[in-house]
């Protein structure tokens, strides 16, 4: 079977699964939990912090939205394959993958920052990881170029680096 009919059965097989649902779930539950927490007590205790910890609060919790922002889009896109709203081969294309997360510092708590802001950031880290492997094993792959051909390609580009006539 080529690599790509694999990881087109894989993800067909992965959207459809219990594992992705329990995913979706968790993901949306962090995403509301994060929203609630911001929009309510995070935002009254952030009114009373130093001027200095204010700015670490509002840069940790913008990281956190987009990183949140980007989970959300991946598992929804998802969830339209699993309810036939959009075809794999669609939500396959490279718009619609996870993009390098910006890390958020992991010193919180010497910062400052309030526990709950900290175990929220703290579960976002794991699942964007956890979501990011997803990707990669579900999409990226059927983008790799065979080892023997990356091989060659590398080959060449050394031999012109170094001027070789070859």
């Amino acid at each position: 079977m080529p690599e790509a009919e694999k990881i087109t059965t894989g993800a067909a097989t992965f959207v459809q699964s219990e594992l992705f649902a329990r995913t979706f779930r968790e993901g949306m539950g962090l995403v509301e939990e994060t929203a609630n927490y911001l929009d309510g007590p995070g935002r009254e205790l952030s009114k009373g912090l130093s001027r200095d910890l204010a700015l670490v609060y509002a840069g940790v919790s913008m990281r956190l939205t987009t990183q949140l922002m980007q989970i959300a889009s991946w598992l929804l896109v998802l969830r339209a394959v699993r309810e036939g709203e959009m075809v794999l081969s669609e939500a396959a294309e490279s718009k619609y993958r996870l993009e390098s997360a910006e890390e958020i510092p992991s010193d919180m708590q010497s910062e400052g920052l309030p526990d709950e802001l900290i175990g929220l950031v703290e579960s976002t880290r794991q699942l964007y990881r956890r979501i990011s492997r997803l990707d990669a094993e579900l999409f990226r792959q059927r983008d790799a170029v065979s080892p023997s051909a990356d091989a060659a390609g590398q080959q060449q580009a050394l031999l012109k680096a170094f001027g070789s006539s070859n």
